[in-house]
């Protein structure tokens, strides 16, 4: 098979890179190794930038029409106070929100309209397996179909399978590790219409209430790599855990049977000091992995991929092939906003989380939020952080 561009991986940045390039007639081949996007307890967010992208394609009120829920601000309760620790109500955008949507939802939407473009294709059940070199540059993808191996060919190969990036293995490119501050366990209780929990609540751990409509979809915070050792107190004391932090949810904290329905993020936080080798680039979780604070990391991975649309774009789309010096100005344009993050998620953010299975996380809140106490504006500077990000990127046409 040939294109101009080969992405792998249908995520977030792998979609959009696709969608925003066949835009421009760029012939692209997205190479998704599932069958479908209904994969549970990805990221859900959608932050004001990734809206505001939408808005400027022109399809935001088609995309608003999916089921989805707003928080206008980030309020977080430590000790029984609350705290409102980002606010985006000011920001100057079409939607002043993070959107939770179901990923799946999202991802589909992209496709859909990807696909009207002649110069997409998308398949899916697909699984990137290595690549392929000629003197010393990347010149495509080998991946594994149902109807067996296929060899793309490809003037560039854009790496946007995440943090398990096959693409990166191959390419030779290895990530910085930074020391993660957390593991998550994800998992889904009912949700009643009066239910009044926090979105955030510390105290012997912390937990994150993500209002879903019909159910609430937690995340429980660890120390990273003691899930054995919450596992082996047993079921009952992860359930009065939860109940401890969120006493509204009590009673139906004992519909989880079984640790199946407990689903353990490792969270794993890098980056790569080099994005990019002849022929093929990472974006996304395969050049940066971040935590899940702030659901920004599909927010750089979305921003990643406009910038390489608006800066390799035309070049493909005239029938070239880029350079390293091309590939490069994706990285100098995109690696500073993820270098900043990473530092915000790892260093600021460190304190809400526990430090062991034993820790409140009351007895050490980050001074940042004292400071939101008493100076109310920087909640609207962190609302445009975590909302547009260091650098948010926009259509170039």
């Amino acid at each position: 098979m040939r294109a101009q561009c080969c992405v792998v991986g249908g995520g977030p940045a792998g979609m959009m890179a696709g969608l925003l390039l066949a835009r421009q007639g760029v012939e692209v081949i997205v190479l998704e190794k599932h069958a479908d996007f209904l994969r549970d307890f990805r990221g859900d967010t959608v932050h004001p930038s990734t809206l505001q992208l939408i808005a400027e394609l022109g399809w935001i009120e088609e995309f608003l029409d999916l089921p989805h829920t707003r928080m206008p601000q980030v309020t977080v309760n430590l000790g029984g106070r609350d705290v409102t620790f980002a606010d985006f109500s000011r920001l100057n955008v079409r939607c002043p929100y993070i959107a939770f949507m179901p990923q799946w939802d999202v991802l589909d939407f992209l496709a859909g309209k990807a696909t009207a473009y002649p110069s997409f294709r998308l398949l899916r059940r697909a699984r990137a397996t290595g690549l392929l070199t000629e003197r010393g540059r990347v010149t495509g993808v080998l991946a594994d179909t149902a109807d067996g191996p296929v060899e793309v060919r490809a003037d560039l190969v854009i790496g946007a399978d995440g943090r398990h990036s096959t693409v990166r293995a191959a390419a030779g490119l290895t990530p910085v590790s930074a020391s993660p501050p957390m593991d998550v366990l994800w998992f889904r209780l009912p949700r009643h219409p009066r239910d009044d929990v926090p979105f955030f609540q510390g105290g012997k751990g912390a937990l994150i209430s993500i209002d879903r409509g019909d159910y609430w979809q937690l995340a429980y915070a660890i120390p990273a790599g003691a899930f054995d050792e919450l596992r082996a107190a047993g079921l009952p004391a992860f359930r009065g855990r939860v109940a401890h932090l969120a006493p509204a949810l009590r009673e139906r904290v004992e519909e989880i049977h079984d640790w199946e329905a407990v689903h353990h993020l490792s969270v794993r936080v890098d980056r790569l000091s080099h994005w990019h080798r002849p022929g093929v680039l990472c974006i996304g979780d395969a050049a940066h992995a971040m935590s899940p604070a702030g659901g920004v990391g599909i927010n750089l991975a979305v921003q990643d991929a406009v910038a390489t649309a608006n800066l390799l774009g035309p070049l493909l789309a005239r029938g070239g092939a880029p350079q390293d010096a091309d590939l490069a100005r994706v990285q100098a344009r995109r690696a500073r906003a993820a270098r900043i993050t990473q530092a915000f998620q790892l260093g600021i953010l460190r304190d809400l989380y526990p430090k062991d299975l034993g820790d409140d996380t009351t007895r050490h809140v980050p001074p940042v939020l004292t400071a939101f106490r008493t100076l109310p504006p920087l909640r609207h500077l962190l609302g445009r952080f975590i909302g547009l990000g260091v650098r948010p990127e926009h259509l170039a046409a």
